[in-house]
């Protein structure tokens, strides 16, 4: 079983990672913008290839990729806001 979205914010990340002005791609910094991210969007679980297939081209509907694009977008502006040190324990 898997959350076929998380691959999706994952990707959004990458994409719009080098247009966020001052951002420090630290690994703590990455996990934090996904898990406020993904609390953020539906999760979209599967468990066949089948269901993956027909999940992601639901994925590439136009308002879910949105939705998805502005949940990281506010996950930057938060988390560059108030990064946590390195090695510490998430607190979004």
């Amino acid at each position: 079983m898997r959350n076929v979205v998380e691959d999706l914010v994952h990707e959004l990340y990458d994409e719009l990672r080098p247009g966020v002005a001052n951002w420090s791609d630290t690994p703590e910094n990455r996990e934090d913008v996904m898990v406020y991210t993904l609390n953020r969007v539906p999760a979209h679980y599967v468990t066949t290839l089948k269901g993956e297939v027909i999940t992601r081209m639901d994925l590439l509907k136009d308002q879910l990729r949105a939705d998805a694009t502005v949940a990281l977008l506010e996950a930057f502006r938060f988390i560059g806001a108030k990064p946590r040190p390195s090695g510490g324990a998430a607190k979004h």
